[in-house]
């Protein structure tokens, strides 16, 4: 049998990386992803970004391309991540978070990621501008 896919966004805007911290289940509480969801059937990965995070954010994405690299999650799912340009509306944490924020590269250690997203952020980092000079 064949992982369900969960597919993430690596949403860009401004030169910043959006990341979304879980306010469920109790396991992942407080901890930050890069926001997403489930594939349902039927649906391409890209279209299940695009509804995920309108359901979970209230905005409208573009889609890029997929991170190298799929981490295993729970048994029987595995993390595909996408990146993707805001298109219209702003973030907001309508469904499973409880707080967003934008970080450019200097500020991705600041939050405590989950583990399984912990190598995807790492790649989404090189999309980023360098910092500027401190």
């Amino acid at each position: 049998m064949t992982d369900r896919v969960v597919v993430a966004g690596a949403v860009f805007d401004g030169g910043r990386l959006l990341a979304a911290r879980r306010s469920a289940p109790p396991a992942l509480a407080g901890r930050w992803e890069l926001p997403g969801g489930k594939l349902e059937p039927g649906e391409t990965a890209q279209e299940a970004l695009v509804r995920e995070l309108r359901e979970e954010l209230g905005v409208e994405i573009e889609p890029g391309e997929r991170i190298p690299g799929e981490w295993p999650l729970a048994p029987g799912y595995v993390l595909h991540v996408w990146t993707a340009r805001l298109v219209s509306g702003e973030p907001r944490p309508l469904q499973d978070h409880d707080e967003l924020r934008w970080l450019d590269r200097r500020e991705l250690d600041n939050v405590d990621w989950l583990d399984q997203d912990r190598p995807a952020v790492s790649r989404a980092a090189r999309h980023l501008p360098p910092a500027p000079p401190a």
